[in-house]
Formats: structure tokens, sequence, C-alpha cells
């Protein structure tokens, strides 16, 4: 198994290099590249997973840990906070009360990393967006346990978003953050025992930097250098957001050339993501070992943490773990030796179709009502549906996995809750992996 990417040799010839596009080519051919079993992280304190996660699955690629008292008082709302660092020479500027550098620019950062590399300090990358959570900070800790320095990348990619999708609403929240990692930096440095590394800086381009030849169209026939990665890409979250693996596959691609991480950290809520990131980790032979956490959620129902879940307001809220519950009824059913793939659906979707009736009969004043995008019980490697009559193979193991659109509220009442922008449509996802027996 990989467990410091690559060897210490083949680390100081790249640390020789100049770190160039050209680096990707000298990367595949210096340094081994291997395809370890995917690592779980430890749960948040404020808010664990569920059990169903709690066994280790098998993958070959990248993504957060405990939540501590923030530094600062946190700003209760995502609008409440700034977007953007403030200017100052690139590299120099700092999450203020900590030694966590911020680089915006691809060159500044490279120079840092080839430190790194001279120095033989092992890299993590945790990718986000920001409106960082628990979910987040999760990933964080994993990483500072396994690596000598962390690289946490914010950055609102919208290659990843549709034409019609919330690009220009997803919640900005750039100091908010600063307080979070410069809080899980403070719980480091009193937890040498079991923490060996450092968030040791902050990714922050914009656009121009990361598409230096001018943003990617959204649209799905749009014009642009993509990263696609085939058939996994198009099916389920594929499907329905045509464009979004394309964009991820690109901007992570980016990222990992850009960071020459050891290792990533991704969250297992987005598990089809995943499974696209370490088809094309293996696929160009990238020396990159990428980590999944656990799901984290929400108490006391055991709703994912999402940083779309601030949408929802309080009305929807209340509604939103129809998935979560589908989804669990699905995963008992599965439990029986000769239950098929339609039993095993017909389970998660009678309890969705008996939530939505219950709110219909509601007023449209107090109700909030959904729409299934999808449910899905798929191979566990290709995330290809099983066949109606097939059965759940122990040795293989399956995905349950599915979307749900929470409507906009009907009849919004006065001073109530409606959630970040008003409580537009929102979009949740969620999964339960069903171990392989081996």
């Amino acid at each position: 198994m990989m467990r410091g990417g690559a060897s210490a040799s083949a680390r100081h010839a790249l640390a020789g290099a100049r770190l160039t596009p050209s680096l990707g080519r000298h990367l595949t051919t210096s340094a081994r590249s291997t395809l370890p079993l995917m690592r779980s992280g430890n749960a948040a304190d404020a808010a664990r997973p569920g059990p169903e996660s709690s066994r280790l699955f098998q993958a070959a690629s990248v993504h957060h840990e405990t939540v501590p008292q923030a530094v600062h008082p946190v700003p209760s709302t995502p609008q409440a906070a700034s977007t953007r660092p403030g200017p100052s020479e690139d590299g120099h500027d700092t999450i203020p009360g900590t030694g966590i550098r911020v680089f915006r620019t691809v060159d500044a950062l490279r120079g840092w990393r080839r430190q790194q590399l001279l120095s033989g300090r092992t890299v993590g990358l945790v990718p986000t967006m920001g409106a960082l959570h628990a979910g987040h900070l999760d990933l964080v800790r994993s990483a500072a346990r396994d690596n000598d320095d962390v690289v946490v990348s914010i950055y609102v990619n919208p290659t990843q978003f549709g034409v019609h999708e919330d690009l220009g609403s997803y919640p900005r929240t750039w100091e908010a953050d600063g307080q979070q990692l410069a809080s899980l930096q403070v719980g480091f440095a009193k937890s040498r025992d079991s923490i060996r590394g450092n968030v040791s800086a902050v990714f922050a381009p914009t656009t121009s930097v990361m598409y230096p030849s001018g943003p990617p169209s959204q649209e799905v026939d749009g014009n642009g250098s993509f990263v696609t990665i085939t058939p996994v890409g198009k099916l389920l979250e594929g499907a329905s957001r045509p464009t979004f693996f394309r964009g991820v596959a690109t901007v992570c691609m980016k990222l990992f050339l850009i960071v020459l991480p050891e290792r990533a950290y991704f969250g297992q809520k987005d598990v089809q993501q995943t499974v696209v990131l370490r088809r094309m980790v293996k696929d160009f032979c990238i020396p990159l070992e990428i980590v999944v956490g656990q799901t984290v959620r929400e108490q006391p129902d055991g709703l994912a943490l999402s940083s779309r879940n601030v949408y929802l307001g309080t009305r929807r809220r209340a509604v939103a773990n129809v998935l979560r519950r589908s989804l669990l009824a699905a995963a008992e059913h599965a439990k029986i030796p000769t239950a098929t793939h339609a039993n095993i659906m017909a389970a998660a979707h009678r309890v969705a179709d008996e939530t939505l009736a219950a709110q219909r009969q509601l007023l449209p004043g107090r109700r909030a009502l959904f729409e299934i995008d999808y449910l899905s019980l798929s191979d566990f490697e290709t995330m290809e549906e099983l066949g109606s009559s097939q059965t759940v193979d122990p040795a293989k193991g399956a995905i349950l996995s599915g979307a749900v659109r929470m409507l906009p509220v009907e009849e919004p009442q006065p001073g109530e809750d409606l959630g970040h922008s008003n409580g537009p449509l929102v979009r949740l996802i969620d999964n339960i992996v069903i171990q392989p027996t081996n």
C-alpha cells in the first residue's frame, strides 16, 4: 500500500524539477503509482456518521475532522462574511492569528510546495468550495493525521454548475472559513500525540487563475479544456447534472497538478464523485492516494451535512431527511438474502411516497413538498444500476444512493425562516454503502 505517495528519492527528484505544466509527465514516470485502500476518517464530535459508513471500502483516490470552538465569533449567516481575502503580496498573507498562508496564484503555491518536496515533507489536499462545515473539518483532521502539511483549497468552481444552477447564490463565507481553520490549528497544537501535521496553506485562486484561457462554457456541448470520465460520469448524478462530473474532474486534475499532494481527501456523501476521481487517478496514472471520510450527519435525524443545507429554512428542514429515511428502509430490506433490486427499491419508494402524501394533506402555508430525482441500487465499482431481478452479491457489495429536490415553500408565513437566498429549490444527495464481505 502506498503510504507516503512518492518515495523519498522520487520526491527529491521532483523537487529539483521546475514545477511547470510538464511536471505531470515527470510525475507519472519518476514516482510510483499504486491504488491503495480508501481509508475513512473519524467522525466529527459534533455530528457523528451513521453506522453503515463505519467499515472501509476500496477505492483508488482522495478528501475531512472534530470541530473545536472558534477563535473568533463566526458569522451566523453566510451573507455576513466577506467572500475574498484582502490584497497583499501573494503567499505572504495569512489567516489572522495563525501561520496559515494564503496563496492565490499557481506560481506562489508551487514555490512553497517545492520547499516541502526538498524537505521531504508530505502534503495532503482537501479540495472545497468553501462554506466549510463539520464534514469538511473532519477531512482536514484526517489529512493532518496522515501528512506533515495540509492544503485546503477554497474555490467555487463554475464548470461544475449547470447553466441554471445556483452558482450565483452559492454561499461564500471566507472569514468564517478562516476562523474555523484557525480553530482547528489551535486544536492540533494541543493534540500532537494523534495529530501529526498542520493546516499550512489555503489555496484561494480566482477563476482567471484556474482557467487562464478563460472559463469553459457551462453548456453541455460548450467549448473548453475538459476532463471527462465515462461512462460512470454520465450515470445517476451525471444524468441529472450532465456537466457536473466534467467540471469536478477538470478542477481536481488542475488541483492535483498544482498542489502535487501525496493524498487528497473527499467525503463519502459524494460517493459517485469518489468513484469518478479514483477512475481518473487510475487511468491517468496519477501518483496519489484518495482518502474518503465518512459522511458527517446532523443530529438527531441524520441529514447529511452539506453547504447547501443553509437554503432549507425551518419548514423544509423538517422534511429534508426523507431521502435518508428512504435509503435506510432500502438498506434494511437489502439484508434479506433473497431480496431483489425491485424489492429493495420498492421499500425506499414506499417511504418517500408516504412522506409526500402526508405533506400534501397539509395546508400550503404549512407543507414542504419535494420531488425524488432518483433512487438507485448500483454496482459498487461502476455505479451501473443492478437489474430488477438481481440480488446484492455479498462478495461485491453495492451502493444505495439518491437525490431529492426540495421545492420552494408555497405560502411563506410572516417572519418565517426561508433559508439562505430566500429558500430557492435545493437538491440534496445521500447514499449508503453496502460493504462487500471481503
